[in-house]
């Protein structure tokens, strides 16, 4: 149920006032906007479409590509617009549906990264076992599981924040609606929320990062005791090293946003770092990890070899 505060919509001050550099930055953010749609959408379209990809790995990197346009999609398009406008307002019931979709997005692909690097555990140190593990009926479930969880998570965020009282300033200080902004310009007591925004979130980002970092682990350790081809190893490796970059691309600016303590990070810092995982990570997520893939390579040639 909303609140029946007197603030009925919200103010997005976005990420500068200085007039001179909007269209400026207005351009470079459609751009990365385009890269990121068109990039992920191929990627997309490629694992559908070709059946030698049909395999749990290319499964959850689709996933992957689908959550990063979504993502980016729900900030990106309304910062776009405000940079180009003087009316910055966004509504109540809008601002708490970003708010809602933004932390269903983030925490799903927390735990997708976190599956992805079990899916790599499993396909190099139980290779004879893989098809079993990791076989259709699971890869789905495990899935579905990871958005209906991620669902819920941010649906916990938004009823919350929409229960606050905002008697005050309705101006955010940010070029999107999130938890942390939105408490600052509450009239009542919100300890409540911000144990939620730092425990449940913090769980739901670091358990993920826990078995991320555990999966590498035990992956290190097959890889220099059991693999004894040189080929095998580079292979394996080169895999690893592209996900735990994406890995700590998206990790690092959570863990400065809502797990560090609120008093070390300034205003500017945390839009900077958030422009960071929403904006830029999404459309390099597809150039680091997925494109160096020579199999994604030879499928999306053959996709334009068919089309033509």
């Amino acid at each position: 149920m909303l609140n029946q505060s007197s603030v009925t919509e919200f103010l997005l001050l976005g990420v500068t006032d200085i007039q001179v550099l909007k269209p400026v930055l207005f351009v470079i953010f459609l751009a990365i906007y385009i890269v990121n749609v068109a990039v992920n959408g191929v990627i997309l379209m490629v694992v559908i479409s070709d059946s030698r990809l049909h395999s749990p790995m290319y499964f959850f990197l689709g996933n992957l590509s689908c959550l990063d346009i979504c993502f980016s999609t729900v900030t990106l398009p309304k910062m776009l617009e405000n940079f180009l406008s003087t009316h910055k307002a966004i509504s109540f019931l809008g601002c708490i549906s970003q708010l809602h979709f933004f932390h269903f997005l983030g925490s799903t692909e927390a735990m997708l990264l976190a599956v992805m690097a079990f899916d790599h555990f499993v396909a190099i140190c139980k290779p004879l076992h893989y098809t079993v593990i990791m076989n259709h009926q699971v890869c789905t479930q495990v899935a579905v599981t990871v958005w209906i969880i991620g669902f819920f998570h941010a649906l916990l965020h938004s009823v919350m924040t929409s229960r606050i009282n905002f008697c005050g300033s309705n101006r955010i200080h940010h070029f999107f609606c999130d938890v942390k902004p939105l408490l600052e310009l509450a009239c009542g007591n919100t300890d409540l929320s911000e144990w939620l925004l730092h425990s449940v979130t913090g769980t739901i980002a670091m358990g993920p990062f826990s078995l991320t970092l555990l999966s590498y682990f035990y992956i290190i350790i097959c890889l220099f005791f059991k693999t004894h081809s040189c080929s095998m190893l580079h292979k394996a490796l080169s895999t690893c090293a592209s996900h735990f970059m994406v890995v700590v691309l998206f990790y690092a600016p959570v863990v400065f946003i809502y797990i560090r303590p609120a008093s070390g990070s300034s205003v500017d810092q945390e839009r900077i770092i958030a422009i960071m995982y929403s904006v830029v990570t999404p459309a390099l997520n597809p150039l680091i990890y997925t494109l160096r893939n020579k199999e994604v390579e030879g499928a999306l040639r053959r996709v334009i070899r068919r089309r033509l």
